[in-house]
C-alpha cells in the first residue's frame, strides 16, 4: 500500500531550471516592460523608472522573506506608477506589460528532462499531484507550467502570488492540502529549498523530500545543520523507487 495519497512539487529548481546569464536576462526583461508601458501611452524616464522598479522589488523581496507575505510584481508596479503620476493605470495595461517582461525570462526556463516521465509514472501509480510555488506573479508560473507541458499531471498549480502568502508559512501548505482533503501525513512535499519547502512541509505534518540536484545555494547551506529532510533524492527519476522503498518499509 502506498505511504502517500498525494505528492506536492516545488517548481523552480525542482521541476524546471533556469539557463542563461541572469543579469542580462533581467535587463532585457525590464527593457521590454518599459517598452510595453510606453506603447500604452505612459511617458516615463526609462532609466530612472527601471532603477526605482528594481530597488522597490528588492525592498519588497527582503520584506516578504521575513514576513512571508507575497507582494506581487503587479502591486509593486501599480504603486510605482502611482508615484510617477499614473495612479489609475488599467489592470489590463499592467498585465500586458508584465507579460512582456516575463516572456523574456520564460525563454530561459526549461523542464528537467526527467520531470514529465516521472510525473507520468507517478500519476499512473495512482498518486494525486500538485505544484506549489513561491512566485511574485501567478500568470508567469502558469505560463511556465504550460510551456513545460506539465499541466496535465497536476490537480492544482498554486502560487504564493495567488495565495498572498509564501512558503514556509503554514497557510499556503494547508491551502494546497485542501485541494484533496487528505491528512497531512498522507501527502509528501518534494522541493529543493530547505527553508521554504522542507521546513514548511514538516511544520504542517507533511513528509518532506529534498531534491538536491540544484540545491547548492547559500540559503540551503545556511540551514544545513538545522533543517533535516525526511528523505533526500538527487534527481526526480529517483522518486518512484524511493516511494516504493518507503511503502515496503511501512
Amino acid at each position: 500500500m502506498p505511504v502517500f495519497d498525494a505528492l506536492v512539487f516545488d517548481g523552480g529548481g525542482t521541476l524546471y531550471h533556469f539557463e542563461g546569464d541572469w543579469p542580462a536576462v533581467y535587463r532585457q526583461a525590464n527593457a521590454e516592460l518599459a517598452a510595453s508601458l510606453r506603447a500604452s501611452g505612459l511617458e516615463l524616464d526609462e532609466n530612472s523608472f527601471l532603477e526605482q522598479f528594481s530597488a522597490r522589488l528588492e525592498a519588497y523581496h527582503a520584506e516578504r522573506d521575513s514576513e512571508f507575505i507575497e507582494y506581487t510584481t503587479a502591486y509593486v508596479l501599480h504603486t510605482l506608477l502611482a508615484d510617477h503620476g499614473y495612479p489609475d493605470v488599467p489592470d489590463e495595461v499592467i498585465e500586458s506589460s508584465l507579460k512582456a517582461m516575463y516572456r523574456v525570462s520564460q525563454d530561459h526556463w526549461h523542464a528537467e528532462g526527467d520531470a514529465a516521465p516521472t510525473l507520468e509514472a507517478l500519476r499512473a501509480s495512482g498518486y494525486r499531484l500538485g505544484l506549489l510555488s513561491n512566485a511574485a506573479d501567478d500568470a508567469d508560473v502558469q505560463s511556465l507550467v504550460d510551456k513545460s507541458r506539465l499541466r496535465s499531471f497536476f490537480d492544482r498549480v498554486l502560487t504564493s502570488a495567488e495565495a498572498g502568502i509564501r512558503k514556509p508559512h503554514p497557510h499556503i501548505f494547508r491551502k494546497m492540502l485542501a485541494v484533496w482533503d487528505f491528512p497531512p501525513d498522507r501527502v509528501a512535499m518534494i522541493g529543493d529549498t530547505l527553508g521554504a519547502d522542507i521546513l514548511g512541509a514538516q511544520n504542517v505534518g507533511m513528509f518532506a523530500i529534498w531534491i538536491t540536484r540544484r540545491a547548492d545555494t547559500a540559503a540551503n547551506r545556511a540551514h544545513a545543520d538545522t533543517i533535516n529532510p525526511d528523505a533526500s533524492i538527487g534527481t526526480l527519476s529517483e522518486l518512484p523507487s524511493l516511494l516504493t522503498d518507503l511503502a515496503n518499509a511501512d
